[in-house]
């Protein structure tokens, strides 16, 4: 990566970890998809009860190999039988783990979803929420961010699952009634009044869509 690249993305996540203490969430910066896993494992203990919510970001710095391999217990709900229960039990977990459509400068978090098992454990639920964010999501303000989440992480969402919307067609978004509509539920975390129960990895990197 460019030296230059490095700088400004390493002055601008410092701006955005003002911006989250401000609002009660605590952010880190890692140089490195490395440092970044090795942070998160910091983060969480050894006999954590761990879940998820879909994010290719957690994916890409190895982090689920790290925890199904390692001392934790890891709630897979696409490996149980009883899916439902499986979610419902992420809701008591000890961390969730996600990452966001889009993040604001100034420390908001965007984040859309279609069944709202996502978004619904980072609102409330699990005991702390660890997001895992490239710089590449990182947004000048809260309507660049939306544009983001709907133009850009929700079309290539749609694309991957296979899903038959206007966005998975076209690349942008239509503001559709699809039934396939990922776009179902939208979450912005603007503050979080319980104090230590939410973190974000900023990673000097493009992780996820």
């Amino acid at each position: 990566m460019n030296e230059n690249i490095i700088i400004r993305n390493e002055k601008l996540a410092q701006k955005v970890i003002k911006g989250l203490e401000s609002r009660n969430m605590t952010g880190y910066y890692a140089a490195s998809k490395e440092e970044a896993l090795k942070l998160a494992l910091d983060l969480i203990p050894e006999g954590s009860s761990v879940t998820m919510g879909g994010g290719m970001s957690v994916h890409e710095i190895g982090l689920v190999k790290a925890l199904v391999e390692g001392n934790y217990r890891f709630i897979d709900r696409d490996k149980e039988e009883d899916k439902r229960a499986a979610m419902l039990a992420g809701y008591d977990a000890d961390f969730f783990l996600a990452s966001c459509n889009a993040v604001t400068e100034d420390g908001i978090l965007i984040n859309i979803d279609g069944n709202a098992n996502r978004v619904s454990a980072i609102a409330q639920g699990p005991k702390k929420v660890l997001f895992i964010v490239g710089m590449n999501k990182i947004c000048p303000d809260v309507d660049a961010a939306m544009k983001r989440a709907r133009n850009v992480a929700a079309p290539v969402n749609a694309q991957r699952f296979g899903l038959n919307t206007p966005c998975s067609k076209t690349g942008s978004c239509m503001d559709c009634k699809s039934p396939d509509t990922i776009c179902c539920q939208f979450l912005m975390t603007r503050y979080s009044r319980h104090e230590g129960r939410i973190h974000l990895i900023l990673v000097n990197d493009d992780l996820g869509f």
